[in-house]
């Protein structure tokens, strides 16, 4: 599909889940892209640790895409750009903040000098084929998030991004009302918005009111103190350090993207004056109630800073008395991953404060009465939920209606929306999908390595190798086993599966050898079920002597 005179939208990711995001706008026979992020596996796909977009429908068109926005620096925006935006061919935009994270990335893949990657400052207008741009600066989590503002021959287009409204900002300054308001008063045609915390009825908060929370709570403790939180949070890394310092601790900073993220704040003239720190061996030495560690892993991620402190792994050390604070919201999906730490943690005695008992985190999301704001504000005609999962989607729809908003249309993945002219229309559909980062592979999420691998980890493998002379078999046929729960009666479950093989062999005499290796697969695999109730997939090497 080739955009005519017309505005068209199209996600091929954020649309009906959280993360993944990639958006696509369309006029004039050309498509600007907006993010291209990831998400993080679940057990269903094992074996892998992150997700892709799709790209085919943009990839198909690749020369009508004129380049790729990016609104800010978290990886459900930026980060399947590493894997994919060599093949796309076009310019990267972004702030500086955010160029300097893709840069760093983009040379961690050794394609840095082959991706165009143009460093536009908040504020500045450009041009990305037919579409004006100017990145609009907001608050969030991250330094340097950004709306788009977006002008095409068929209507303005305010894009939020991840945002939330901070009357006291800690690092950078947003757009404030009047910012929004002049905004709106030049009229806004659609609004493309965040719905991820439609649901909460309270605003988010301030980044400057965590700060009394966190130096309350870590001025109590009679320990080391060690605070993990998302480490693209310089806002929050910030606030650390100023507690640090009210509370006579010395910082201790581990983990490599609290470093990458600190360098590149510092690079982009941010963090200035955040205080010295002193690496895990010193930070062992000082007197336990003169040190404040931040660390990765949060969210429960294995090979993070945290997780590997609390399996004695790491050089930091903590035990009865100290104190971990979880400054970061519970990601769904992640209660399992934490819950794990956490009871390693409780294990040692650590006492572990989260938002729960203490003002130590605020959401860099929207609120109910932010969202109220916005629209108030800018005045949109069409409101176009993005960034939830569909039950926030349709909530952010009822919200901005009742709120008087004139429409708003609820879109999914792949289908794409005419904007304007006239009311809002799906019209179409694209092809969306998931990729999967196998090790240094990039494959379909459910092609036939994963469903390969789904099966093998459900019901295990067995593999049976039989030599054959004129239909007879030589030898003794030889079974292997794994993941197939015979446990102790191995022995007796392998005895009667070479029973098994060598009737195969028998009553397949004379049949084709195709047919004689089918034979033997399900003979075996029977065996197993009778077994194990289970049906494991089961390789025959079958060798002709």
């Amino acid at each position: 599909m080739t955009p005519k005179n017309e505005l068209l939208f199209c996600a091929l990711g954020g649309s009906g889940e959280i993360g993944m995001n990639v958006n696509l706008y369309g006029t004039a026979g050309q498509w600007m892209m907006v993010d291209c992020g990831i998400t993080f596996a679940d057990p269903a796909y094992p074996g892998i640790d992150v997700i892709l977009p799709d790209l085919q429908f943009i990839e198909e068109r690749q020369d009508a895409l004129a380049g790729i926005v990016l609104t800010h620096g978290h990886e459900d925006h930026i980060g399947a750009l590493p894997y994919l935006a060599e093949d796309l061919g076009v310019p990267l935009y972004a702030t500086p903040f955010t160029a300097g994270l893709m840069r760093g990335k983009l040379d961690e893949e050794g394609i840095a000098d082959r991706v165009k990657l143009r460093v536009i400052p908040q504020g500045e207008r450009f041009n990305v084929g037919p579409f004006g741009v100017t990145f609009v600066p907001m608050s969030h989590s991250i330094p340097e998030a950004s709306a788009l503002l977006i002008e095409t021959p068929h209507g303005r287009v305010f894009h939020s991004g991840d945002w939330k409204l901070d009357p006291t900002p800690v690092i950078g300054k947003p757009a404030d009302e009047a910012d929004l308001r002049a905004i709106g008063d030049a009229g806004i045609d659609v609004l493309v918005c965040d719905s991820t915390n439609v649901f909460n009825t309270d605003a988010s908060g301030s980044e400057a009111s965590v700060r009394k929370g966190l130096a309350e709570t870590i001025a109590r403790a009679k320990g080391r103190v060690l605070v993990t939180t998302f480490a693209s949070n310089a806002a929050r890394l910030h606030t650390l350090g100023q507690v640090a310092r009210e509370t006579g601790r010395k910082l201790c900073v581990t983990g490599r993207s609290l470093d990458r993220i600190l360098k590149v704040a510092r690079a982009a003239g941010y963090l200035q004056d955040f205080p010295e720190t002193v690496d895990p061996e010193t930070a062992m030495r000082l007197p336990r109630n003169k040190v404040l560690i931040v660390a990765t892993g949060g969210q429960g991620e294995p090979r993070a800073a945290l997780s590997r402190v609390a399996e004695g792994s790491h050089s930091i050390a903590l035990d009865a008395g100290d104190m971990v604070i979880f400054s970061s919201k519970q990601i769904p999906g992640n209660e399992v991953a934490i819950g794990r730490i956490q009871n390693l943690l409780a294990a040692k005695g650590v006492e572990m404060v989260t938002e729960r008992q203490a003002h130590v985190h605020v959401s860099g999301h929207p609120g109910r009465p932010e969202l109220a704001s916005l629209y108030k504000w800018l005045r949109p005609e069409t409101l176009v939920p993005v960034h939830g999962e569909m039950r926030h989607m349709m909530e952010h729809a009822r919200f901005a209606l009742a709120e008087g908003v004139p429409q708003s249309i609820v879109q999914s993945d792949g289908q794409i929306v005419r904007l304007r002219p006239g009311a809002p229309k799906k019209i179409g559909n694209a092809p969306v999908g998931r990729l999967v980062l196998d090790g240094d592979v990039i494959l379909p999420a459910d092609g036939s390595t994963i469903n390969e691998r789904r099966k093998l980890a459900l019901n295990g493998q067995i593999s049976v190798a039989v030599a054959v002379r004129e239909g007879r078999v030589i030898g003794q046929p030889q079974v292997r086993v794994q993941g197939v729960p015979v446990e102790d009666e191995r022995d007796a479950f392998l005895g009667d599966a070479v029973d098994a093989a060598f009737a195969a062999v028998k009553a397949g005499r004379g049949r084709p050898r195709d047919r004689l290796r089918e034979d033997l697969r399900l003979a075996v695999r029977k065996v197993a079920t009778r077994w194990t109730g289970k049906k494991p997939v089961v390789d025959v090497l079958l060798i002709e002597a």
